[in-house]
């Protein structure tokens, strides 16, 4: 590691701000202009974008024989989408979710994750699973962008008379396109060297992989959904998570096992612990986002607080700990069954203010 590696891993950071101010400026207007609903560009257009330095890492470790660092980014993209950047985002601001997410997006996405579990099961993700895997992208998109007709025809008048004319559509298109670039441009830097340092660390291809790779790779959806949070833009923050994480396990590990030699293996420690994980996670986001539609900042925080626990929890067992089983015993027998039922306990209070206000 040098003096050039520490210098663009800070130069990563700025050009991941900068990328992430275009982007959203630009996805924002093109919505309107377009007459899809912001919500669906979330889901779709800055999901995927935000997605593409996953994609390049993920292909590129697998075609080197690094499937640890294939998957774990994957994975770890996954729960750190949901635990941190939402947390992050929710601690902005409060995040009103929309309906269409409870009742559509947030199930797909459980269900995604719990169809790698599937495929996973055998100790690898295919060629066949990742054909799979990358028609399930292209069918979501085509449902996405087909019901975001009717979402956005109720709203697009305004943001179609503030775009104005051709050349308007374009300057925004240009946004979105330069945002992306630097996005990914930023990412690979921080990435670089953040895998340098905790390789001269000694720390496993996995964990690497789940932790430093993944948060970096996720960079682009932290900046993304903070910023877009910040500047009121909600829809595009909540929906770039979720979409993200449908576009990593679809198109990101779909591409890498369709490319890679093989297929992509899947470590036990992987089958056993991290993916029913990013599973628990994905679960996780149903009884938040039902009482009232609403992420509230202690649900972020509680999100984070979570995030902090899984990577502690990693780098104690990477390093055998001797803290590791008080650590283990804390959060399976206290933290995860407190949360649990107070969850519970809010879904339940929702559902009985609903049915008292039905006629």
């Amino acid at each position: 590691m040098n003096v050039l590696t520490l210098v663009l891993f800070v130069a990563g950071i700025f050009l991941l701000i900068g990328g992430a101010e275009l982007l959203v400026r630009g996805a924002s207007r093109l919505a309107g202009a377009l007459g899809i609903s912001p919500l669906v560009v979330g889901l779709t257009v800055v999901a995927l974008g935000t997605s593409s330095p996953e994609a390049a890492v993920s292909v590129g470790a697998a075609l080197d024989g690094r499937a640890d660092i294939a998957l774990g980014n994957v994975v770890g993209s996954n729960i750190v989408n949901v635990l941190l950047i939402l947390g992050i985002s929710a601690l902005v601001t409060p995040l009103v979710v929309s309906k269409r997410l409870v009742r559509i997006d947030v199930p797909l996405m459980v269900g995604v994750s719990v169809l790698l579990l599937v495929l996973a099961s055998n100790g690898n993700v295919g060629r066949l699973d990742g054909l799979l895997l990358v028609f399930g992208v292209a069918a979501y998109t085509l449902f996405a962008l087909r019901e975001s007709r009717r979402e956005g025809a109720e709203n697009d008048a305004p943001a179609q008379e503030e775009a104005g004319g051709g050349g308007r559509l374009l300057l925004q298109a240009g946004f979105v396109v330069a945002g992306l670039a630097l996005l990914v441009l930023g990412s690979r830097w921080l990435v670089e060297g953040a895998v340098a340092i905790a390789t001269a660390l000694g720390v496993s291809e996995l964990v690497i992989g789940l932790t430093v790779v993944a948060a970096g790779t996720s960079l682009p959806e932290v900046a993304t959904s903070a910023l877009a949070a910040f500047r009121g833009e909600r829809d595009i923050a909540v929906g770039n998570v979720v979409g993200s994480c449908l576009f990593n396990i679809l198109a990101v590990l779909g591409l890498t096992a369709i490319v890679a030699p093989g297929g992509i293996d899947v470590a036990p420690a992987a089958l056993s612990f991290d993916i029913p994980v990013m599973i628990a996670t994905a679960f996780a986001c149903l009884p938040i986002f039902f009482t009232g539609y609403r992420i509230n900042r202690w649900e972020g925080l509680l999100f984070v607080g979570y995030y902090a626990a899984y990577t502690l929890y990693l780098f104690l067992d990477a390093a055998q700990h001797d803290a590791l089983p008080a650590f283990s015993f804390a959060m399976l027998a206290f933290v995860v069954p407190l949360t649990a039922v107070t969850l519970i306990v809010l879904a339940a209070r929702s559902l009985r203010r609903r049915l008292r206000k039905r006629p």
